[in-house]
């Protein structure tokens, strides 16, 4: 079965936090200076060709002032119904939705939303992962990593430390050759 590759990229604190217990990212503001670029999000940006989100964070979009994702495809999964033009919504298993992106020209996807990135671990559908480790502890939050998912063996491809502290870690799975489909250069 067919599907495009699938790449992560989110930050998260150094206690593994990706949002506090309510879900706000508040704490990442700090971080949001514009003389300190956009940690190379730009760039992975430009190489996907469709987002796929969970429903909660697909609500955050919402708030944003802009629409992030213009021209690219959008998926939402969520079990309610969204009427929103912009997206198409999902639901189930992840690997038959990428199967049917695949087949309709999806090449690279960026998945996002902790509960979404934790159901595509457990599906063993993740390629790339880029984790911007955050110099914060939250103390309680929503975790990315949790019980139950299963080995899954990763290449370093780089780190990059920041003079605000963050460090970004990129790997693929290792049983990606290296060059092939499962790499993105820098």
């Amino acid at each position: 079965m067919s599907r495009p590759r699938v790449s992560i990229y989110l930050g998260m604190s150094v206690d593994q936090q990706i949002a506090r217990p309510n879900g706000s990212l508040d704490w990442l503001e700090r971080f949001n200076d514009p003389s300190a670029g956009d940690y190379g999000y730009s760039r992975f940006f430009e190489t996907i060709d469709t987002v796929v989100l969970g429903r909660s964070t697909f609500d955050t979009v919402l708030g944003f002032d802009q629409w992030p994702y213009e021209g690219k495809r959008v998926v939402v999964f969520s079990h309610r119904e969204l009427n929103d033009e912009r997206v198409e919504v999902a639901s189930g298993a992840l690997a038959p939705v990428l199967s049917s992106l695949a087949a309709r020209g999806s090449e690279h996807v960026y998945l996002d939303g902790g509960q979404l990135v934790q159901q595509a671990l457990k599906e063993n559908v993740v390629d790339l992962l880029t984790l911007s480790m955050v110099p914060h502890l939250l103390g309680s939050g929503r975790p990315l990593f949790t019980q139950g998912l299963p080995e899954l063996r990763l290449t370093l491809l780089g780190i990059q430390a920041y003079p605000n502290g963050m460090v970004q870690l990129r790997y693929q799975r290792a049983d990606s050759a290296p060059g092939g489909s499962g790499e993105v250069g820098r």
